[in-house]
């Protein structure tokens, strides 16, 4: 693949945490039906009705009902920490070792049950990585960058100095892990690359009849590779698992309390930790946090009116620069539809991209411009990109799309995060499968978000197709006797709305909201200075961020 000639998207720290994120989360939480076919946003989990408000209150779907719910590999009773049958997991010391991939970072493994309410059934090894204190330690931070599907490991080696600030480096060891079934730990293993390129850039749309077809062929494609080499571990991919396993971890470091910041799906991560283990949570930063009590129907309407919001943000943006920076004209309503006519240009055309293997399909550019909603530092890189797009080279888009989902140059697919998505979401989320309803609510979103809208009421497809799966019907999270958990929202995510971060909040029983007035995926590291003071007094010092702050 030929890399575009301009600059690339930013990595500075102020953009390091959305354009990570942005990479995993654009495939992984919540933002894509399928991981790439159909260019679509919906997130694999959805169920229930879908509120107009993006998802701001929960229901019941009227055109489908809820699928029974399993039982979960991590529900247990009692604390797996003071039982027998569990010792041998929470007496193991890690062996850090110098990583090689990572300058100045150490990694070791850890072992897990497979099955946590049945520790006979086998093991499954997690891959860690420390970033050791710049200072004296005095404790341990766990970061996960989201997903599901996001590598802990890659995110602190890659950025994790980038990502806090000094005193936040100088006060902790900075660990991240990859997950049960995700990247460097024992992961699921489904399509590979040369599937993977053709399933990323398969196009169709699922309100005709033959594009349904397509799509469920794809799925079903998908479901039955990765259930041919991960069987053993779809059913136990849940969340409530990872949490299990997030303490022994906590135990490993020697920590009697976890200390937590999340991005994403990381904030429902951790916010099921804290319902689970209340009394061992100690200092948590949540941002761009998740609604656990929503529906995944609300969670995908949610999302098509963030990323609606965020286009429009961006057509606005774009056409004060200028005609010499951007290719939009008219107003902010004109220069969207103007972004609709580009993709389906390119669904009916796909363009060159310098690679004669990979034409930029609509799947792809529609890809390329998620991925810069959820940073609008990369808005300028985008314009050019769509400059390029709309004069026939879809080299830069192309780019665009290969590092939201994790494609390198050599075209390996690093990580399995298109995958693990649906395994992870399909085990925590309901789906609705009637067909029916999930027409009837494409149209709806269609008419109300028509830019990325069109095929997110077909989120039950992925989970009624997929082997394993649900364990869990949504419903709120109160963490009660927790320490203080800090949520972070901003006003215009187009991934996380501002509302779930608002619910998630009010649910906590112990919680503070600081509210960033911007755009863009998470606000840590990106708000100029208000948030990041607020998030480092409180985890360097313990010092509570003012009530109800808020910064712009």
């Amino acid at each position: 693949m030929s890399r575009p000639s301009r600059s690339r998207p930013p990595r500075t720290r102020a953009a390091r945490i959305a354009v990570v994120v942005a990479a995993v989360s654009l495939i992984a939480s919540g933002c894509s039906l399928f991981g790439g076919p159909g260019g679509s946003t919906a997130d694999p989990t959805s169920s229930g009705s879908a509120a107009s408000d993006g998802g701001a209150s929960a229901g019941t779907a009227s055109g489908g009902a809820l699928p029974k719910i399993g039982t979960s590999g991590a529900a247990l009773d009692g604390d797996p920490a003071t039982l027998p049958a569990y010792a041998q997991y929470y007496s193991q010391k890690l062996d850090w070792k110098d990583c090689g991939d990572y300058h100045g970072a150490d990694c070791a493994t850890l072992t897990v049950p497979r099955v946590w309410n049945d520790p006979g059934q086998g093991d499954v090894s997690l891959a860690l990585l420390k970033l050791p204190a710049t200072g004296r330690s005095e404790g341990t931070l766990f970061m996960n960058p989201g997903g599901p599907g996001g590598s802990g490991v890659e995110f602190v080696g890659d950025g994790g100095a980038m990502t806090v600030g000094k005193d936040v480096r100088a006060k902790y060891d900075l660990v991240g892990f990859d997950p049960r079934g995700v990247a460097g730990s024992d992961g699921i293993r489904c399509l590979d690359d040369a599937q993977t390129d053709q399933y990323v850039s398969a196009t169709f749309d699922l309100n005709t009849t033959q594009g349904l077809a397509d799509g469920k062929e794809w799925l079903q494609r998908v479901a039955d590779s990765c259930q041919q080499n991960s069987a053993d571990l779809l059913p136990y991919m849940d969340t409530e698992s990872a949490v299990r396993d997030l303490d022994v971890m906590r135990a490993a470091v020697g920590s009697e309390k976890l200390d937590y910041l999340g991005f994403s799906y990381g904030t429902y991560l951790g916010a099921t930790y804290a319902e689970l283990y209340p009394e061992r949570t100690g200092r948590f930063v949540l941002d761009g946090a998740l609604d656990p009590k929503i529906t995944g129907d609300e969670l995908s309407a949610g999302q098509a009116a963030g990323f609606e919001d965020a286009v429009h943000r961006f057509s606005q943006w774009c056409i004060d620069q200028g005609a010499s920076t951007c290719p939009l004209k008219g107003d902010a309503d004109q220069g969207v539809q103007q972004i609709r006519d580009f993709f389906a240009s390119v669904d009916a055309t796909p363009l060159g991209s310098g690679d004669q293997a990979r034409p930029l399909t609509g799947a792809m550019a529609r890809s390329g411009v998620l991925m810069a909603m959820y940073n609008d530092e990369s808005w300028s890189f985008l314009a050019r990109a769509l400059t390029a797009g709309m004069n026939g080279d879809g080299s830069q888009l192309l780019y665009m799309n290969d590092l939201a989902n994790d494609r390198d140059d050599s075209g390996h697919y690093k990580g399995n995060g298109l995958f693990s998505i649906t395994a992870v979401n399909c085990l925590d989320h309901p789906a609705v499968e009637d067909e029916a309803w999930m027409r009837t609510e494409s149209e709806r979103l269609a008419e109300e978000y028509p830019t990325f809208g069109p095929s997110m009421g077909y989120s039950g497809l992925s989970c009624g197709i997929w082997p394993d799966g649900p364990v869990r019907k949504p419903g709120p999270i109160a963490a009660k006797g927790s320490g203080l958990i800090v949520v972070i929202g901003t006003t215009h995510d187009p991934a996380t709305p501002y509302v779930w971060a608002q619910s998630l909040a009010e649910q906590l029983d112990n919680s503070t909201l600081i509210t960033f007035d911007g755009d863009g995926h998470t606000a840590y590291g990106r708000s100029g200075g208000c948030v990041e003071s607020a998030v480092e007094a409180y985890l360097v010092d313990g010092t509570p961020p003012p009530a109800d702050l808020k910064c712009t």
